[in-house]
């Protein structure tokens, strides 16, 4: 094939088959397009810069849902774009819409709160969809320098959210050591990218699937030899793995998580502690069973429809150069000592095993002396973000044994966080409408609040509950679905989680209701005059808190989403 019909062919998927798919993420990038251009006009100052944002946001979401329904999700079919680059499948699907769901609230909470204000709007409501857009890339990443650019484009947005309040010293100290700790994290994650990348001659996941299956990494530990090449394989590994823990805040590379919580706007934590969250649980989820699930009948891709001269000419871009599975004579995904891709999948789970355990018991055990209710919350976000890797360790110990628990594992991980996104976000949004009325973040002030403020009392007793993860409220239905699936993945290692998961549940009940008991028990102070909130933040309260009631008397519509989500992964 001569240059000319392989530039051709490249075209035609990217318009045919990839640009169509790709709608959500360039609705965001023309909103972002056109706000700037509105400033820079004349008269674009008379322009609200959240009308500007939020119709972007709708229209993404607009995009993101499922013409036929979100039942059409059970027949989506994995399908790469941009020569394997991304990927689009029912989790793509799942989770932009989760993602856009979320930024559609925090819009609408950063307006009534009036964090993002007509002068600086359009930097704000920018700098959210541009991290947006990187959580996007990072949940349908399907090469590791796509993990990488997605993991800056959503981080260098989230830099300068966290300091955009001007004037404020705290939070332009918390700005700088986001973004040194990121920049550090950065660095080490890419210099993992490149041992990966050289070892296995692409940086294509499935291929590298393929690659680390031709290794045969049991027989050659078997027989004493390519000791050199696993260890260099490892050493990647954890680089990489430093990344997605900085970004999922996991001991140890938490340290930036309380004080960035504490110096950010509430608003600014929300959106850190949920979407920054999901997205860097997404690309978790993608490394691990991009890495140790082998399919037998890979998704064709352009590099597969093409012929033979193609392929080789464009093999540096990191097409695939073959989308047929490795079979060997003996590999079977079943878990057996002769998976080749068994060693793969024991590093990843037994790693991100312990570091869930460590993750969850430091964060609910750091969480006990705070005085701060925001960095409170930046521990049970640590502890809670441990709680979901359980999930995925899980679901990645059983894609070598049993396909259907494995889903079952995801799907109870994706059921997590949909509660989760109402349960942090309702907590944050409380916080920041009492700041406003009250000009403190200490839990001390809260006390008394059911007298001044009941109907926000309730709403934040009842979240803070959930997040305990207590019947009959929604957090009680992820978590043990995610204990459900521990027990399914069995083995010493498993239900040593289990058991650790079991005891942090019992621990964080502690520290939870201090902060129910201070609000509705605790006489409130004769120095601070008792807070009251508008109809507005009132009504906000209650849209955004009440499912985590609703959806833990029925959980059934949100749970059946989330089984759909995970239907066709395998």
């Amino acid at each position: 094939m001569n240059l000319t019909s392989l530039i051709d062919s490249l075209l035609s998927d990217t318009l045919q088959t990839s640009l169509p798919l790709f709608g959500t993420e360039l609705a965001l990038c023309g909103t972002i397009v056109f706000m700037l251009l509105v400033r820079v006009l004349k008269g674009g100052q008379h322009v609200p810069p959240f009308l500007l944002a939020m119709t972007g946001a709708i229209i993404a979401l607009w995009l993101a849902l499922p013409r036929e329904g979100i039942e059409a999700w059970a027949d989506l079919g994995r399908q790469e774009l941009f020569t394997g680059m991304l990927v689009h499948d029912t989790l793509t699907a799942y989770l932009r819409v989760f993602l856009l769901s979320f930024v559609v609230l925090f819009l609408v909470l950063a307006q009534l709160t009036g964090l993002a204000d007509r002068d600086d709007g359009q930097d704000f409501f920018t700098l959210v969809l541009g991290a947006t857009l990187g959580m996007c890339v990072m949940v349908s990443a399907n090469h590791l320098l796509t993990i990488f650019l997605g993991v800056e484009m959503a981080s260098v947005p989230s830099y300068v959210l966290v300091g955009i309040v001007k004037g404020r010293r705290r939070s332009s100290e918390a700005a700088l050591k986001y973004a040194i700790y990121g920049a550090g994290a950065a660095g080490v994650m890419l210099y993992g990218i490149s041992l990966l990348a050289g070892v296995l001659g692409s940086a294509h996941l499935p291929t590298m699937a393929h690659e680390l299956a031709a290794l045969d990494i049991p027989g050659q530990l078997a027989a004493g030899e390519g000791g050199s090449t696993v260890m260099v394989l490892a050493l990647g590994g954890l680089m990489m793995g430093v990344g997605l823990a900085f970004k999922l805040s996991a001991v140890p590379f938490h340290f930036w998580c309380p004080d960035v919580f504490e110096g950010a706007p509430a608003e600014i934590g929300a959106f850190l502690s949920v979407a920054s969250k999901a997205a860097a649980l997404a690309l978790l989820i993608r490394v691990g069973f991009g890495l140790g699930y082998l399919p037998e009948d890979p998704a064709p891709s352009l590099a597969a429809t093409q012929p033979a001269a193609a392929i080789s000419m464009v093999s540096t871009s990191q097409i695939p150069t073959s989308q047929v599975a490795y079979q060997s004579e003996t590999a079977s995904i079943d878990g057996s000592a002769d998976d080749p891709l068994s060693p793969v999948r024991n590093f990843f789970v037994i790693l991100v095993a312990i570091v869930a355990i460590v993750s969850c018991t430091f964060g609910n055990l750091a969480a006990y002396g705070q005085t701060n209710i925001k960095r409170m919350l930046a521990y049970s976000t640590i502890a809670h973000a441990g709680f979901m890797m359980m999930a995925v360790a899980a679901a990645v110990a059983l894609i070598g044994r049993d396909v259907g628990h494995a889903e079952t594992a995801l799907s109870a991980l994706l059921l997590y966080l949909s509660i989760y996104l109402f349960m942090n976000l309702g907590a944050f949004a409380i916080i920041a409408f009492l700041r406003n009325a009250m000009h403190s973040e200490d839990i001390k002030d809260y006390a008394g609040l059911i007298r001044s403020c009941p109907m926000t009392a309730v709403m934040m007793t009842m979240i803070l509950v959930s997040l305990i993860g207590l019947p009959p409220l929604a957090g009680f239905w992820p978590k043990l679905r995610v204990l459900q699936s521990l027990y399914e993945a069995g083995g010493p290692l498993m239900i040593t989680v289990l058991v650790a998961a079991g005891m942090n549940t019992a621990i964080s009940l502690v520290y939870y209701l201090r902060v129910v008991k201070v609000m509705c028990i605790d006489p409130p102070s004769d120095t601070q005059e008792p807070p009251t909130l508008g109809f507005f933040s009132t009504a906000y309260i209650l849209v955004v808190a009440l499912p985590v009631l609703l959806f833990g008397i029925m959980p059934e519509k949100v749970a059946e989403w989330a089984d759909l989500a995970t239907k066709n992964l395998f």
